[in-house]
C-alpha cells in the first residue's frame, strides 16, 4: 500500500509542544544555569534543551519513513536490551538525589526507563496481535505478559521510580483493553495495581510521607509539603493570564526541579490559566488524534503500537499535571515534550515518529 501523509494535527501539537518546552526551559532554569556556571551562562540548559530539540526532530523525521512493520523482527531485542539496561543501571548509574536511573555519558544523560517504556510498546504489540482473541484467556491474555511487565516494573523499583511504574503499569492496562480483555479481568488487573501501590508506599516512609503531605501539605509546610505549596503558590500567581514569559518568582530556588519535574507549575505562573489550558487541550488533542489512528490502522501489531505510544505520552501527561496541581501525591515524573532531559525527548520523539508513520499508512489515510 502507498503511504500518504503523516498526520499534521499531530505533528503540528508536538512541534508547539517541543518550541514551547525550549522557551519554558530557558526561562525556568534560568537562576538554576546561574548558579551552576557561576554566572558564566544563564542559558546553558536552554542551549542544551535546544540542541535536544533539533536532535529529537531528526529521530523523528528518520522514524516517519521508516517502516515501523520492521521493528517486528527486533522484538526479542527490545525485550531483553529493556531488562538488561535497567539491571546496569543500578550498578553503573550515576546517583542522584538518593536514586540511579541514569547513565552519565558526558555529553548526554542515558535513562533506561525512558527506553524500556518504549521496548514495552514493540513487545506488548507483537505479543497481543500474535495471540489475538486469546487475550481473553487469563492465562495468556493476563498472566504471561504480566511477567514480564512485572519484571520491567520492578527492576525500575529498585532505582526507585513509582512514578516510572505507574506509566509503565498503565500502557499495560491500555494496551491489554485495546486488545479485547475481558472487563472482568480489567477489574482484577486494576485492583491488583491498586493493592501494589499500597504496599509500595508503605515499604518506603518518605513515600508515605507523600502522602501525609498530599492530603495537607500545610501541617509540614517546610518539609514535605514544600513542594506542593510552592507550587500551588506558583499556580495561584499566574492567574488568569500569568505574570509574563521569564517572570516567574518560584523558579528562584522555591519550586525544586522547576525545568523538570514542575515546569508546568512555571508555565501557570509565566503565561497563566490560559498556557496550562492550552496545554491540557493540546495533549488531549493528542490523545483523539492517536488513537483515531489506532482505530483506522491496517493491521493489529500497527494499531497496538499506536494505543500504546498514544497512551504512554498522554498518561505521563496527566500524572505530571495531578501531582504539580495536588490532584495526586508526587510521583516525581517529566512533562513530555516540556520538561529538561535529552534521553526522554529523544526517546518521547521516536515513539511520535513512529505514531506519525502509521498515520500514513491508515485505512483512511486520515
Amino acid at each position: 500500500m502507498k503511504a500518504g501523509r503523516p498526520d499534521l494535527f499531530i505533528f503540528l501539537i508536538v512541534l508547539f509542544l517541543l518550541i514551547l518546552g525550549v522557551v519554558m526551559v530557558t526561562s525556568a532554569s534560568f537562576p538554576r544555569a546561574l548558579s551552576s556556571t557561576g554566572g558564566a551562562d544563564p542559558f546553558t540548559f536552554g542551549k542544551k534543551q535546544l540542541f535536544f530539540a533539533f536532535l529529537s526532530l531528526v529521530m523523528m523525521a528518520i522514524m516517519i519513513n521508516f517502516d515501523y512493520h520492521r521493528f517486528r523482527k527486533l522484538t526479542v531485542v527490545f525485550a531483553v536490551l529493556a531488562p538488561v539496561f535497567l539491571v546496569l543501571v543500578l550498578f553503573f548509574g550515576d546517583e542522584i538525589n538518593g536514586a540511579r536511573r541514569w547513565f552519565d555519558f558526558r555529553v548526554f544523560n542515558f535513562q533506561p526507563s525512558e527506553f524500556a517504556k518504549l521496548a514495552l510498546i514493540f513487545v506488548l504489540a507483537h505479543y497481543l496481535a500474535e495471540i489475538g482473541q486469546e487475550v481473553r484467556n487469563f492465562t495468556t491474555g493476563i498472566l504471561i505478559p504480566l511477567i514480564y511487565v512485572g519484571l520491567i516494573c520492578g527492576l525500575i523499583m529498585m532505582e526507585p521510580d513509582l512514578g516510572t511504574t505507574i506509566v509503565v503499569f498503565a500502557i499495560f492496562v491500555a494496551m491489554l483493553f485495546a486488545a479485547g480483555m475481558r472487563i472482568s479481568h480489567l477489574f482484577l488487573l486494576g485492583l491488583g495495581g491498586l493493592a501494589a501501590s499500597a504496599f509500595l508506599i508503605l515499604q518506603e516512609p518518605y513515600r508515605l510521607q507523600r502522602l501525609f503531605s498530599f492530603i495537607d501539605p500545610t501541617q509540614d509546610p517546610k518539609g514535605s509539603g514544600w513542594q506542593i505549596l510552592q507550587s500551588l503558590m506558583a499556580l495561584g500567581s499566574g492567574g488568569i493570564i500569568g505574570l509574563g514569559l521569564g517572570r516567574s518568582r518560584q523558579k528562584f530556588f522555591y519550586l525544586p526541579e522547576p525545568h523538570t519535574d514542575y515546569i508546568f507549575s512555571i508555565i501557570g505562573e509565566e503565561l497563566g490559566l490560559l498556557g496550562t489550558s492550552l496545554i491540557l487541550f493540546l495533549f488531549l488533542g493528542l490523545a483523539w488524534r492517536g488513537y483515531k489512528i489506532a482505530l483506522a490502522a491496517n493491521d493489529t501489531y500497527g494499531s497496538l503500537l499506536a494505543v500504546g505510544i498514544t497512551s504512554w505520552l498522554v498518561m505521563q501527561a496527566l500524572i505530571n499535571i495531578a501531582v504539580v496541581t495536588a490532584t495526586i501525591p508526587a510521583t516525581g515524573i517529566t512533562l513530555p515534550l516540556l520538561s529538561y532531559g535529552g534521553s526522554s525527548l529523544g526517546i518521547t520523539m521516536i515513539a511520535v515518529g513512529i505514531l506519525l508513520n502509521i498515520s500514513r499508512t491508515t485505512r483512511d489515510n486520515l
